[in-house]
């Protein structure tokens, strides 16, 4: 029984970036021996085990076969037979395919084992897949994308990129279920330069397949997102900069395909409708009131300065809007509150009426 370190976590020290996730995969082993150590089991579609004293997982070494069309469609093979360079070869990349030995104890006593080229690859800067098996998982398309977000500096080889178009037209991204499809698209949103990842859909022409036909090509909006990226914006600012030149209906249909969070749906439906309303003339105040109660600012005020960053990286004004806020919030709403209640009058809808006046005589004064 021998175990190693695999995957992201070598790729990643190779980079001199910090190692966040450890990935381990057992060989030469059992399910029965793992229990026997004192192991876990969690796997259900393959043998993974949950270490006795730091809960990590461990994985068996594995081998697959496709066997049903989409990412799920396969059966796994574990047992002692299975050696590492076997299962080094049914992963992706070249990059995410090394592997290095460590003691029981968890400390590095061997070399970086690098059977398909990952070091070259991560010398020379490149995305590349290991072997034709690439292609039978159409998630793998989808992460080749967001590692293109994720390493900027990388470029997909040429075989790579005439695989993934093959894989565009093989009717395999059907099979994809939404969860896994977000899964990929939030690290990608979230990666250092998220223009990469479209880039990477359209030249495997899937584009279309998973984003609206609008936003096919506009340069504008894939900067933006790279700017939002450089700002340190959340995943719920990055979906309203991407999808702020949408309609809202529009928005509201792609969120419900892909089964984007509510969080990130609204942020980018608040956003279309600030842009569509400062698009016009100098907005009036009601104007400005109306756009403050439609983001709900009284309420949620750390959405509505979340929301005045994405405006400005889309490149619109926010000092009127931000500068009514700031107003607006000093009316005393209990005061009003108590002196509607006490003119004898009922009713919250009375002291919602009051509450605005006030808020929009002192926004006139501005």
């Amino acid at each position: 029984m021998k175990i190693y370190v695999v995957g992201g976590a070598i790729r990643d020290q190779l980079l001199g970036l910090p190692v966040k996730d450890v990935d381990y995969v057992v060989v030469g082993s059992s399910p029965e021996e793992m229990i026997k150590k004192g192991f876990k089991p969690v796997g259900q579609d393959f043998p993974v085990f949950l270490h006795p004293d730091t809960n990590q997982e461990y994985a068996l070494a594995r081998t697959e076969r496709k066997v049903a069309p989409g990412y799920k469609g396969f059966t796994f093979h574990a047992n002692p037979d299975v050696t590492l360079e076997q299962d080094l070869e049914r992963r992706d990349l070249t990059v995410n395919a090394m592997a290095q030995e460590i003691s029981q104890d968890g400390k590095v006593i061997g070399p970086i084992i690098d059977p398909y080229g990952g070091v070259r690859d991560i010398e020379q800067k490149v995305l590349r897949h290991i072997g034709p098996a690439f292609s039978e998982d159409p998630v793998r398309l989808l992460r080749v994308a967001r590692f293109a977000a994720r390493f900027p500096g990388f470029t997909v080889a040429p075989e790579t990129m005439t695989l993934l178009q093959g894989m565009g037209t093989s009717g395999e991204l059907k099979a994809l279920v939404k969860e896994r499809v977000w899964q990929e698209f939030s690290k990608g949103l979230m990666s250092e330069q998220p223009s990469k990842m479209f880039h990477v859909l359209e030249s495997c022409q899937v584009f279309e397949q998973f984003f609206p036909a609008e936003l096919l090509g506009v340069t504008s909006v894939l900067k933006n997102l790279d700017i939002a990226a450089q700002q340190k914006l959340n995943i719920s600012q990055r979906c309203a900069v991407l999808l702020a030149s949408l309609k809202s209906e529009l928005i509201k249909d792609w969120a419900t395909q892909w089964g984007i969070p509510s969080e990130c749906k609204d942020y980018a439906v608040l956003a279309s409708d600030l842009v569509q309303a400062l698009k016009g003339t100098k907005l009036s105040s009601i104007d400005v009131l109306d756009l403050l109660d439609r983001v709900d600012v009284w309420r949620k005020p750390d959405r509505f300065t979340e929301l005045m960053s994405v405006l400005k990286v889309l490149g619109y004004q926010t000092d009127q809007l931000s500068a009514a806020y700031v107003t607006a919030r000093q009316v005393d709403v209990g005061q009003i509150a108590a002196a509607v209640t006490s003119s004898g009058a009922k009713g919250g809808d009375l002291i919602k009426e009051a509450i605005r006046s006030a808020r929009l005589a002192v926004i006139k004064e501005l």
